[in-house]
């Protein structure tokens, strides 16, 4: 098997092709060749499957075909540009998000006999206010960010492409991944991972928003479980409407914050600095809080348990970290 990762330098993609190079296989096939790619190299080497690190431009028409005439069975298109630099930039953001996606689909359609699994990152920011309590897959998709209206497009193109059977795809509206490791991102959702990373590593973590406000999360463990059930998964039951709210844990920044002080303590949530940012405040307000993930779960995808064990997880891949 022949897989592709676009996005694969990122925190869920360099996840993703590393559980893909520890099962050797996906599906029950074995795995031949990985090719990630991204903005810069995801230098991730493997002694048992053919590794391809390719950095590029996902908006650049050689680049993509150069990448598609391989003819990965299956494609993983999680490059993006992140909510926050979306919104800052506004040409950016269309250029990344969405002519780097209809290139490719584009480029897919133009191969002749070839029918790739492609499984599409969308976001639950394809929805706007007003809400309903619960945000199931059938609620309209009325986005009040640039970085949704984006992934909202990419939706519609990837139902229609798949409808006229240029390829199989999917699309997974992933729930606002927490802990993120590493450095703070553009993200406006970063400092729901910044509250639990940063007071855990010693540091100093600012909170622009108030305990109140409410989010829907998963951890990266489960984002990378959702891309591979949605890559092996039988689409016929999904049926036409190809994009799935994924399961996750709706929580308040409250609830998350003496979540992290059941596992960690005092000491460590006094590290949070509360600290409004009307910018964050502003964009965080224009998002859903609770889903109705019904329709993904009867499919098969699975979500997290509680958030002290995504707090665990967090703290365990951290040290984990520290040893290799």
């Amino acid at each position: 098997m022949n897989i592709l990762i676009l996005g694969a330098a990122g925190m869920v993609g360099r996840r993703l092709t590393k559980k893909l190079i520890a099962d050797g296989a996906l599906g029950g096939t074995a795995i031949n060749r990985i090719t990630t790619f991204d903005v810069f190299p995801s230098e991730i080497h493997s002694d048992t499957i053919r590794i391809e690190d390719i950095a590029g431009d996902i908006a650049d028409p050689t680049t993509i075909e150069s990448l598609i005439a391989d003819r990965p069975d299956v494609i993983f298109h999680l490059a993006a540009i992140v909510s926050g630099e979306a919104e800052a930039d506004f040409d950016k953001g269309y250029r990344i998000n969405l002519d780097g996606t209809r290139l490719l689909f584009e480029t897919i359609r133009q191969q002749k006999d070839y029918r790739p699994r492609v499984v599409f990152t969308s976001s639950i920011a394809v929805f706007g206010a007003p809400f309903e309590d619960k945000i199931s897959d059938t609620f309209l998709s009325a986005p009040m960010t640039s970085y949704g209206t984006q992934k909202a497009i990419g939706e519609l193109l990837l139902n229609d492409y798949s409808r006229r059977g240029f390829f199989d795809g999917i699309g997974i509206r992933l729930p606002t991944i927490v802990v993120r490791p590493g450095k703070p991102n553009k993200a406006a959702s970063g400092f729901f991972s910044g509250i639990i990373r940063e007071p855990l590593a010693g540091l100093e973590a600012i909170l622009p928003v108030d305990d109140s406000v409410r989010h829907w999360l998963a951890s990266p463990d489960a984002a990378v479980g959702f891309l591979l059930h949605a890559a092996t998964m039988d689409l016929a039951p999904v049926g036409p409407r190809r994009c799935l709210n994924m399961p996750g844990i709706c929580l308040s920044v409250g609830e998350m914050i003496e979540g992290l002080r059941a596992v960690a303590g005092d000491e460590v949530v006094a590290r949070i600095k509360r600290q409004p940012d009307e910018t964050i405040r502003t964009i965080v307000s224009g998002w859903a809080e609770d889903f109705d993930p019904a329709r993904a779960i009867e499919l098969g995808f699975t979500a997290d348990a509680d958030f002290q064990s995504i707090v665990r997880a967090h703290i365990r891949d951290t040290q984990a970290g520290k040893k290799a």
